[in-house]
């Protein structure tokens, strides 16, 4: 059994930061972040194999996101950059407790969620 708890979303201006956590219990594998914009598909944004660090990205954040975990706090982290208004949406932590290399940006591979924090870019 894993349990998510999402923090660190808000309101921030185009080209700005902000650092997404997910403090999680139990010991999951893979872990990732997804996100979910009104009217659209939920998308893998970033995830992680626990085992060996091994990360993917979505290609639309690749360079601006950085997806990371300090094992000392069982925190899963999404430091997020150079922000536009096409990243606002609702930010989910995900795990499951299946090993894949590099993790997964397919939904069905996670069997726990947090649930949700709100990121809005807007000026």
């Amino acid at each position: 059994e894993v349990h998510l708890v999402e923090s660190g979303g808000g309101l921030v201006q185009p080209g700005g930061s902000l650092r997404l956590s997910c403090a999680a219990s139990g010991y999951p594998q893979i872990m990732g972040w997804f996100r979910q914009a009104p009217g659209k598909e939920r998308e893998g944004v970033a995830s992680l194999d626990i085992i060996d660090g091994e990360t993917k990205y979505v290609d639309s954040v690749k360079g601006r996101f950085t997806i990371s975990k300090d094992n000392a706090k069982n925190t899963l982290y999404l430091e997020m950059n150079s922000l536009n208004p096409e990243d606002t949406a609702s930010y989910y932590c995900a795990a499951d407790l299946t090993y894949r290399y590099g993790g997964s940006l397919s939904s069905y591979h996670y069997d726990y969620w947090g649930q949700g924090t709100q990121v809005t870019v807007s000026s």
